[in-house]
């Protein structure tokens, strides 16, 4: 079963027509046939959206595909801000956010802690109108959930005119020579390494734009504070990396000086972590802010490095 993974908001027909090198007709019987998947579940309608990260897989012969089963599974997620329309849970570290090729059969998700958390609360779970945006798999913090379909839809709009103020933590090798600056450079998919996004040589580079502002430095490392006004695959990691400074315990973004400053001070996690968010809430009319406290491995790598914690104020 081919599987692919969106990197860009768009119609699921559209998508799979340019992904799997098909006709926008051919793709479009497909899905109304009931054999394409997005994240594990069938989907019917050739206009239905796919989202960055999403994974959309069709059957290899047009049969009709059979859905991934979400059963909760109890992650002890801990919800940070809850009303009626939404949730903002904090995500821990190394959980996927859905089932995707290359995860464990029986490998849990944040969906599935999502489902856990709907059913103790006795709320409906549908796997399409839950997750309002997506972090990568070993990033931590706030993660925005809707509770309803009409909800999903409200949040996803702000996200869309980027009314939505994503703030993170990152811990990153060296000082930047500007201690605050705005970075545009469009990101896509690496020509070479499928799993990699790239600001060089991309495919389908679409804009990208991080603002980041140093907090606290040392000789070897920095705290920086960045804002997301985009919201594409890995982007400040890849931003990061393109201006020099890798975030620290990254695995797929380096260069030689992260590497070896990680190495030396035993820094095994990502030091990325989404600290605050703010948002219109659906049911509240007001903008919130909600702050997650910085896990116990960041504030270790802080204390290893001598940066001091960032003060948590709204």
């Amino acid at each position: 079963m081919p599987t692919f993974t969106a990197t860009v908001r768009k119609r699921i027909d559209a998508f799979l027509a340019e992904a799997g090198s098909m006709s926008r007709m051919k793709t479009g019987v497909l899905i109304r046939g009931g054999s394409a998947l997005l994240n594990g579940r069938v989907v019917l309608k050739p206009a239905h959206l796919v989202h960055p990260g999403d994974t959309v897989e069709v059957t290899d012969r047009g049969e009709r595909a059979s859905e991934s089963h979400i059963a909760p599974v109890n992650l002890k997620l801990k919800i940070l801000y809850e009303d009626t329309s939404c949730l903002v849970i904090e995500k821990p570290a190394g959980f996927a956010m859905h089932p995707a090729p290359g995860l464990a059969k029986d490998e849990p998700t944040i969906l599935h802690g999502i489902a856990s958390l709907f059913k103790k609360k006795k709320l409906p779970f549908a796997t399409s109108s839950v997750l309002v945006h997506r972090l990568d798999r070993e990033t931590t913090g706030c993660l925005l959930i809707a509770k309803t379909p009409q909800a999903h839809s409200a949040l996803q709009k702000q996200f869309k005119n980027r009314t939505i103020r994503k703030t993170y933590l990152a811990i990153v090798a060296g000082i930047p020579a500007e201690s605050e600056a705005h970075i545009s450079a469009p990101i896509g998919r690496h020509v070479s390494e499928r799993t990699k996004m790239s600001v060089m040589g991309a495919t389908h580079a679409r804009n990208a734009q991080t603002t980041y502002h140093v907090l606290s430095s040392t000789d070897g490392a920095s705290l920086l504070a960045c804002d997301l006004h985009t919201g594409r695959t890995h982007q400040i990691r890849v931003h990061l990396t393109a201006i020099g400074h890798p975030v620290l315990g990254d695995r797929t973004y380096t260069s030689p000086e992260s590497v070896r400053l990680a190495q030396q001070k035993h820094i095994d996690a990502l030091c990325l972590h989404a600290w605050k968010l703010t948002f219109r809430s659906p049911a509240a009319k007001r903008k919130t802010t909600v702050i997650a406290s910085l896990p116990p491995l960041f504030r270790k790598s802080l204390r290893t490095l001598s940066l001091p914690s960032p003060v948590e104020a709204v």
